[in-house]
């Protein structure tokens, strides 16, 4: 663990604003690795950023500063992954999924947000439109960035979307045991490993860090006890799937809250999610957008059309 404090403080040095990083302890003891950018900034809505499986605040170096120029922003490790505590999560794939959302609600009054703009990233997306259909109250604005987990598995395999190479290598790999668990038996090799299976991530950053930094982050941040990781695996089924569809569940979601669904053009997630949303909630607002030249980490691929579409978002709100 403090391995990753040490390539997390070097990564959250690049921030120009004005930050906070520390710990919020929830009343079960569990802690939250919390990073708010701009808390100074009180007179509008705060946006707050979910990362998604294997990530942690670190990632959203390329968005914090931008982002948090006219309002604060919320970053967190989710329960389970980066700094945060690793606790166990129960087995079944609708108790898991209800742990992480009760932790980011018990996490929200524990912070004293009274709303919030909430934007989450592949499994933060899926955990934060569970999160909107329980406490809609809470959020102004629905911001789902390449979600995962939201289409039902297709009977017919010629209509399943391929993963790129390196997540069907690593899925063979695995087999049974948790999606990273290749990282944690590399040990020291496990940067290089990053660096090898996902080169991409070191030029996406490449802006800031000329070095391993970002593969560094990325390993020392899934090579602990897999608690989140854990969890995932009793969500999801053979990788691309979650074991409980957010399509099936998105109408449950408080007609006025609005959505916005930004995918990467590139990206190996189901794109046309977005218009099936459109059909689930005809009476709520519902934008979907791609965004040329990016995959999946939408985010770092395109940093700059992200940041703002991201904070004309934030602008419809106040």
């Amino acid at each position: 663990m403090s391995q990753l404090k040490n390539v997390e403080a070097r990564i959250l040095q690049c921030l120009q604003n004005k930050f906070l990083a520390r710990y919020v302890s929830l009343p079960n003891q569990n802690k939250i690795w919390t990073v708010t950018v701009s808390p100074e900034l009180r007179d509008r809505t705060p946006l707050v950023m979910v990362h998604g499986f294997g990530g942690g605040v670190g990632l959203w170096i390329l968005n914090m500063d931008p982002l948090s120029a006219r309002r604060t922003v919320h970053t967190f490790d989710l329960l389970g992954f980066g700094r945060s505590s690793r606790p166990a999560f129960p087995r079944d794939p609708e108790g898991a999924e209800n742990e992480f959302v009760t932790s980011i609600e018990t996490w929200r009054e524990t912070m004293g947000i009274p709303s919030m703009i909430l934007l989450g990233h592949s499994l933060g997306g899926f955990l934060a439109t569970s999160y909107s259909i329980k406490y809609p109250e809470r959020v102004k604005h629905l911001i789902l960035v390449d979600p995962w987990g939201f289409p039902l598995r297709p009977t017919d395999p010629s209509e399943i979307r391929a993963p790129p190479t390196w997540v069907k290598a690593v899925a063979s790999v695995l087999g049974r045991s948790n999606p990273l668990a290749v990282l944690r038996v590399a040990g020291p090799w496990g940067p290089g490993l990053v660096q090898r299976f996902r080169p991409d991530f070191k030029r996406k950053f490449a802006d800031f860090f000329e070095d391993d930094t970002i593969s560094e982050y990325i390993y020392h941040c899934n090579a602990q006890n897999p608690s989140g990781e854990t969890a995932f695996k009793s969500m999801m089924e053979s990788f691309g799937w979650a074991r409980r569809p957010m399509l099936e569940r998105i109408h449950l979601i408080r007609k006025d809250v609005p959505i916005t669904m930004i995918y990467g053009a590139n990206t190996w997630i189901d794109t046309s999610t977005g218009k099936k949303v459109k059909l689930q909630r005809p009476d709520s607002y519902v934008r979907d957008m791609e965004i040329e030249g990016a995959s999946h980490h939408v985010y770092a691929d395109q940093p700059h059309i992200f940041n703002a579409v991201v904070e004309e978002i934030c602008d419809s709100v106040d």
